[in-house]
């Protein structure tokens, strides 16, 4: 890494977000869908769902939090896309910059963007009455889960970014991220599910991220769920920015 890349990324990370405040309809959009979900599932389906905990916003929250990222990551995939396809990233490359600042502007402008969609949901969160008894240490703890699922899922977001052929195509591959904390101990305890179902819910990434977030909330031993959920998400991170970077390079080569 250079001075050279670190101020082509930071030129390039100006200009993203230029293009994101001009238009804030952006994150709105992003925070749209897991806010309905949060008042769907606690006002009307939170009643019939035993949980095991006093109050369902304080369980649901850690799911909706990462619908949030998976929603606000197809975002990053449609803005690489126009990108793509406007022919800007030809003009960068007859420009002496560095040439992997492309991509990570466009990786911390999902980062920020994230960040702030996730904001505007705890806020919300706590007018629907979600508490949380966590110390400043849990909070970073949370925040730092949190940024490291956002760098996974936009890593990934940069393959279809790069290679669709629609802007539908750029986008749609988060529908199974989205869906993915249904199946999952986002919004019920996985020992209430059936056999097969009980069994993927336990070992996909989301339910182990869920419960180390959901136990550093309530400040309880987050057991192994952490270290598992650290993993995930570093294992998706290395393998999709591998990926990425392989796929950007036959592009502009």
């Amino acid at each position: 890494m250079s001075k050279h890349f670190f101020g082509d990324t930071a030129v390039l990370l100006g200009r993203s977000l230029r293009h994101i405040t001009r238009s804030m309809d952006t994150i709105i959009t992003t925070t749209i869908m897991p806010i309905a979900f949060m008042l769907l599932f606690v006002y009307v389906f939170g009643g019939a769902i035993n949980s095991g905990s006093d109050s369902y916003v304080n369980y649901l929250l850690p799911g909706i939090l990462l619908i949030t990222i998976a929603s606000g990551i197809a975002y990053t995939a449609f803005r690489l896309f126009l990108d793509m396809k406007g022919g800007i990233f030809e003009r960068f490359q007859s420009m002496p910059i560095a040439r992997s600042s492309v991509l990570w502007a466009h990786v911390l402008t999902s980062v920020i963007a994230n960040l702030i969609s996730l904001v505007v949901v705890v806020l919300v969160a706590l007018l629907m009455g979600f508490r949380s008894s966590a110390g400043v240490l849990a909070w970073l703890a949370v925040a730092g889960i949190l940024i490291l699922f956002t760098l996974a899922l936009t890593w990934i977001a940069v393959i279809p970014g790069l290679t669709a052929k629609s802007v539908d195509g750029a986008s749609a591959f988060s529908y199974p991220l989205i869906f993915l904390p249904f199946i999952s101990s986002a919004f019920v305890p996985t020992g209430t599910m059936p056999g097969p179902v009980r069994a993927f819910a336990e070992n996909q990434p989301v339910t182990s991220i869920v419960n180390a977030i959901r136990n550093l909330f309530t400040q309880q031993p987050v057991g192994t769920d952490i270290w598992i959920a650290l993993s995930w998400c570093v294992g998706i991170l290395v393998v999709a920015y591998i990926f990425a970077t392989v796929t950007y390079r036959r592009r502009i080569s």
